[in-house]
């Protein structure tokens, strides 16, 4: 009998090993794609059945008693909670084809923290977000804690250009600087309060440097802390360079202490146009430009016109307000937006 060298046969089992359990990997995840469908069908039958009675006592007596039937034959996945969850799924997504093209990221858990949503457009957000950054059920859940959605730029477009951004993000995973970029950014986890200098702030964002990149987002990297530029034989520094990988493009971050002033956009601007100079790389975007600032004036932002300039403006937030205090003021800027945009009086509510 040959004797196996110990090497070799602990090369060949890790090898083993690690086919077994891509294998495994690749079942389960295909078991639970063909689970979420089924429970969409199973959703969308019965609810094509209580329509044509068109009685609520009926559609609960149903429910009742298809349950009864079914967890007695295929286990407690059948219960009439869940029955209702099918329902509610295939009523809240009703195009299969659209429900198909979510499952290869996301399971069924992930669709049951959409389902309490009730803004169509801002459901598309979560799930389309999701798939194309491969959140977790836990991710997922915090972004909407979080309110994310009322915190980009995309929400307070008018609803036609939102629905026109999530089509080309669902079709052709599109990102744009709306989907990416929020405001306000939550810096909670970096510890200041009341009393500090710019350099704090810098040096507390370095040392949570993953917290500071998760908040903005997947698809952000550190590229460096107070890059030097040179004009005119004069130094200049950028607080930090970052890079988006989704948007191939340079991110200048300014940190600012109080609030925005306009004199900010010409230091930006001069930052950016430096970059395209000297730092662009072939199949790259232009930069873009993000002054952190602890607080915003609306209308002097609106006035310079930053965005023509590919610059952005938002405030941080070292204490996470009460959500309902968050809540108001996102969804009064998000009505304000919109109002200036033509889509609603200043006194109609946000859908």
């Amino acid at each position: 009998m040959i004797e196996l060298e110990s090497d070799a046969l602990d090369t060949l089992l890790a090898e083993l090993r690690s086919l077994i359990d891509e294998t495994r990997a690749l079942m389960a995840a295909a078991v639970n794609a063909n689970l979420t469908v089924l429970y969409w069908r199973i959703g969308k039958r019965i609810h094509e059945d209580v329509l044509r009675e068109e009685r609520a006592t009926y559609g609960e007596q149903l429910i009742v008693r298809l349950s009864q039937r079914l967890a007695t034959e295929y286990g407690r996945g059948f219960s009439t909670a869940n029955l209702r969850r099918m329902i509610q799924f295939a009523v809240v997504f009703p195009d299969e084809q659209i429900v198909v093209s979510l499952i290869r990221q996301l399971s069924w858990t992930h669709f049951l923290a959409l389902l309490p949503l009730e803004d169509p457009l801002q459901r598309e957000f979560y799930a389309q977000m999701c798939r194309v950054e491969g959140w977790s059920v836990r991710t997922l859940r915090e972004k909407i804690d979080s309110m994310l959605f009322e915190r980009t730029a995309l929400s307070r477009k008018p609803t036609d250009l939102i629905r026109q951004e999530l089509a080309l993000l669902r079709a052709e995973d599109h990102l744009t600087p709306d989907l990416v970029f929020h405001d306000p950014y939550v810096l909670d986890f970096l510890g200041l309060h009341d009393h500090y200098l710019e350099k704090d702030l810098e040096d507390a964002i370095l040392r949570e440097i993953e917290a500071f990149l998760l908040e903005f987002g997947a698809g952000f990297a550190f590229i460096a802390r107070q890059k030097r530029i040179t004009v005119d034989g004069d130094d200049y520094y950028i607080d930090l360079l970052l890079f988006h990988r989704g948007l191939r493009r340079l991110v200048a971050v300014e940190l600012k202490l109080g609030d925005f002033k306009p004199a900010y956009k010409g230091q930006m601007e001069l930052y950016l146009r430096w970059l395209s100079r000297h730092e662009l790389q072939p199949g790259e975007s232009p930069p873009i430009g993000l002054i952190l600032c602890a607080g915003k004036k609306q209308e002097t932002i609106e006035l310079l016109e930053l965005e023509q300039s590919h610059i952005r403006v938002a405030e941080y937030l070292l204490e996470l307000p009460p959500k309902e205090t968050l809540a108001r003021k996102l969804h009064a800027a998000i009505q304000s937006a919109r109002a200036r945009l033509g889509e609603l009086p200043p006194e109609e509510g946000i859908p």
